[in-house]
């Protein structure tokens, strides 16, 4: 416990004027969030900081109102001085599941975090999901965003444990006597980030020798620094390029390959387009009709988005207006 509460110190100390404010915790009932949260709650005293739970109901698994019920009643018993339950609706359109779920739980989040007037939502991701997160864009071939693995800060958004493993969350409840959630979509072999978290890791850890989570996750940090440098260029580099109906062709091939694509993804996301699902070959396939011009149609892209070159310009448009009778390229 002693772990969690350093790293939610050093995070809360962090946060722009956090006293006398209002700090969230997203909880599910697994030991990473029920560990936050009580450890948000000790370190929020000399703060005087408001800390609210919230816990989201997907909807995806039997008795999941009930289990919601159970995780605001434990909420409330380790200090929180207000607790939310949000049901939503998760619709995957073009998303997996997984996808969809996540960007249902970060909105309503949001939209929280908004209507509390909070300055910071704490997340309960740990080094081994990190470590899974490296792997997961490792396979899938995204690139070195995806390796960078997860920012520790973003918006209004912090990941203070990164630096604490799975292992040192669940001692601390057992420590604590706090009885925690095990989801059983994180024992489902249906799911990658499952098989990742109880074929993967293990048999690297067994093959290469222990310390494997942490070696990613220090991989996923260095990165960030380069991701970040690139993604402030490529910002610049986007309004420069970028008008009221799309981006200037002559100005995307004016730029480095690295900056040009960061760009059109950038220009991608805005539009629509699902930043989990955005991979790199949904990318490189529209850069394609930037460098690579031989008169292809369009480029559809998750998020029901898809990229067209008409004439000079580089152009972003959900489907339904882009013409669902057209012959793709």
């Amino acid at each position: 416990m002693a772990a969690v509460r350093r790293a939610v110190r050093r995070c809360l100390d962090q946060v722009p004027d956090p006293e006398g404010g209002v700090g969230l915790v997203a909880c599910s009932g697994g030991a990473d969030s029920l560990a936050l949260l009580a450890a948000a709650v000790f370190e929020a005293r000399r703060l005087a900081l408001r800390v609210i739970g919230v816990t989201v109901d997907h909807g995806l698994q039997p008795g999941s109102a009930t289990h919601a019920d159970r995780v605001v009643a434990q909420m409330a018993g380790l200090g929180a001085d207000e607790t939310v339950a949000v049901r939503v609706c998760v619709e995957p359109a073009g998303l997996g599941v997984e996808a969809a779920a996540r960007e249902a739980r970060y909105a309503v989040l949001e939209e929280v975090a908004q209507r509390t007037s909070a300055s910071v939502v704490l997340l309960g991701h740990t080094r081994d999901d990190q470590a899974e997160t490296v792997l997961l864009g490792l396979t899938r071939g995204s690139g070195g965003r995806a390796i960078a693995g997860m920012r520790a800060a973003y918006d209004v958004f912090r990941r203070p444990l990164l630096d604490v493993a799975r292992s040192q969350t669940e001692q601390a409840c057992r420590a604590e006597g706090i009885a925690y959630w095990e989801d059983p979509h994180n024992q489902d072999p249906r799911f990658t980030r499952s098989r990742v978290r109880h074929t993967v890791m293990p048999m690297l850890e067994a093959e290469l020798g222990p310390g494997v989570a942490e070696t990613l996750a220090r991989t996923a940090e260095q990165l960030q620094e380069d991701v970040a440098a690139l993604d402030a260029i490529a910002a610049a580099a986007h309004d420069e390029v970028a008008g009221p109906d799309g981006l200037r062709v002559d100005g995307l091939l004016a730029l480095h390959t690295a900056v040009r694509r960061r760009v059109i993804r950038l220009a991608a996301v805005a539009a629509g387009a699902s930043p989990g699902e955005l991979f790199r070959v949904h990318v490189v396939a529209v850069d394609e009709l930037v460098t690579a011009y031989r008169g292809q149609r369009w480029v559809d892209l998750p998020g029901h988005l898809r990229a067209t070159r008409e004439g000079p310009l580089l152009r972003f448009r959900p489907t339904d207006e882009a013409g669902a009778g057209a012959v793709g390229g």
